[in-house]
């Protein structure tokens, strides 16, 4: 159960994100395994991480207009950027570190530095022994359907080729067509959230999803801090993940 907390610095203080101290605390308490946090609010963050069962720590160390603009159309030329060094990361107290990569914006350049940008990535996290996360998205003009298990196996099949230790991508929208995706990776799976659901039982409803399909866990951003009830809604999702058991192959 890896909560998703570095959505303000491309969408800005959404609803959940005020008081990330106090917030990051709640999810510490209610026994997460792992935050993703962008350096700057892990630094600021790092009292609210302590405690009995700390959880890991993930560093987002990059930045896209993939969602647009904040005030944007999401029009605009696409581009992303490295903000940190995996190095960094770990001398900030990371336990690993996350990158976007994007497939199907039908930019050709801005594909190709998205690949290389990542590979760079991957060989510096070799060099150093600190596991890469790559948060692998097909979107833009050639993609109909971001969840097609097409897309969904070409772009979490390179995240491996390119070095990554786990993949965290969208749910192919139900439980046989997600297994056939994680079956054709050959690093573990982690489905992420997205916009928030209609109801904390739809978002739990999906992690019941990810445990049928065999994925490794679920990266909730949105649908944990915007939650009606989150601390139910954490002990609650810790419930159904805790009855997925790992095959020896994936430990």
């Amino acid at each position: 159960m890896v909560v998703a907390f570095d959505h303000a610095l491309v969408l800005g203080p959404i609803a959940g994100t005020e008081n990330p101290a106090d917030q990051v605390r709640r999810f510490t308490d209610a026994g997460v395994d792992a935050v993703l946090l962008n350096l700057g609010l892990l630094r600021g963050c790092l009292s609210s991480l302590l405690g009995p069962s700390m959880p890991g720590i993930i560093a987002r160390i990059d930045w896209t207009t993939l969602w647009g603009l904040p005030g944007g159309d999401g029009s605009g030329e696409l581009r992303s950027c490295l903000l940190a060094r995996p190095e960094d990361a770990m001398r900030n107290g990371a336990d690993a570190v996350l990158t976007y990569l994007a497939v199907g914006t039908g930019d050709s350049d801005f594909e190709t530095k998205e690949v290389a940008r990542n590979a760079e990535v991957a060989r510096e996290c070799e060099r150093i022994g600190m596991p890469l996360i790559i948060e692998t998205l097909a979107r833009g003009k050639n993609v109909k359907s971001p969840s097609a298990p097409m897309w969904l196996k070409l772009h979490t099949r390179m995240a491996a080729e390119l070095g990554a230790d786990l993949v965290k991508t969208d749910y192919a929208g139900d439980p046989p067509s997600m297994r056939d995706v994680v079956e054709n990776c050959p690093i573990p799976i982690l489905v992420l959230g997205g916009s928030r659901y209609s109801s904390d039982a739809e978002a739990l409803a999906l992690i019941h999803g990810v445990v049928a399909a065999g994925a490794a866990g679920v990266f909730f951003g949105r649908n944990v801090f915007q939650a009606d009830d989150m601390d139910a809604f954490l002990q609650n999702a810790r419930v159904a993940l805790d009855k997925s058991k790992p095959s020896p192959a994936r430990r």
